[in-house]
Formats: C-alpha cells, structure tokens, sequence
C-alpha cells in the first residue's frame, strides 16, 4: 500500500515509464488527500539537483491523488528544461511533492517571505510561479525575478503578485 504523496509520485513515475500509462488512482490509503482538490507541484531531483517540476497552481483533477499522479508523469517528461527521465534513472531519484494552498494577492514585496510563502506573478495573459524554500533564493526580489524569467515578463513590466503556502511532502 502506499503511504506517502511522494511515494505516490513515485510509484505513478515509474509506472509510466513501464507503461506508458497512468497509474490507477489507488484505492486504499491517503484516505485524507481522497476527498482533498488542491493545485500540487512535483519536484523530482537527482543527487540533489533539480531533474524536473511541474505542477498546477489551481486543482485541475477530482482529488490531490490524482493531482498528483498527473504531475508526476509531467515532472518526468514534459519538463522543457530537461529531457524525459530514462528508466535507467528511476532508482537515482528522490520526489518531493508540495499540496499548495489558495493563492492571496498581494500589494507590497514585504508582504512576501521566500521561506514561508512562494509567489505568481502575472501581467495579465502571462503567469509565473516559484515555489517557497528554494535553495539559493534568499529574498523576496530575487523570487520574484525568477518568476518573471519563467513566465517570459522583460523586467521593469507593471504584475501583479500573488502568494501561497505550500504543505511539502519528502
């Protein structure tokens, strides 16, 4: 039985790459996440560093196991960033998976700490989004500028921010 979202991420990661086909939602366990809609991001990594992460910032499936498992499947082979996991490395990767709360917008950067909330930024059609608690990120103007290079906003472009606690799984 799993136990854990990212032993979830895990077992859907390497179902698909066996596969090609999504794990079934599991029907016994994480009974509190069943009844649960929320945006989830999973962060797959390889002896430490980032090997892929995506996400939804708003619930997109019926609960957050199936959240879950849809991201996971993404975080392995739709990163652009990186190419498509191999099976050859599912046995080198660790899974982190954040259950994010409802987004609040903000009207002031002090209202921002990279610890505790991460941030979306948008100028309207674009949209960027840092988790919280990255490593080497250690201000709220450095988050948010990374925000912006992700959603492709040039800087110096009037956004709006948004923040959100995560619940973090590992």
């Amino acid at each position: 039985m799993i136990n854990s979202l990212p032993a979830l991420a895990q077992a859907a990661t390497e179902h698909f790459l066996k596969t090609q086909t999504p794990l079934p939602t599991p029907t016994e366990g994480l009974d509190s996440f069943r009844a649960q809609q929320a945006g989830i991001f999973v962060t797959l990594k390889q002896a430490g560093d980032l090997r892929g992460c995506i996400g939804t910032i708003q619930p997109v499936c019926d609960n957050v196991l199936e959240e879950t498992i849809q991201n996971a499947i993404s975080s392995a082979t739709r990163d652009p960033r990186f190419p498509p996991v191999t099976p050859d490395e599912l046995a080198s990767l660790s899974y982190e998976v954040s259950v994010l709360h409802p987004p609040e917008q903000i009207t002031q950067i002090e209202q921002l700490d990279v610890n505790l909330y991460g941030v979306i930024v948008t100028d309207g059609e674009r949209r960027g989004l840092l988790l919280p608690d990255i490593e080497g990120v250690d201000t709220p103007e450095h988050q948010i500028q990374i925000a912006m290079q992700k959603a492709g906003i040039p800087p110096g472009t009037q956004i709006t921010l948004y923040r959100f606690k995560v619940d973090k799984h590992s």
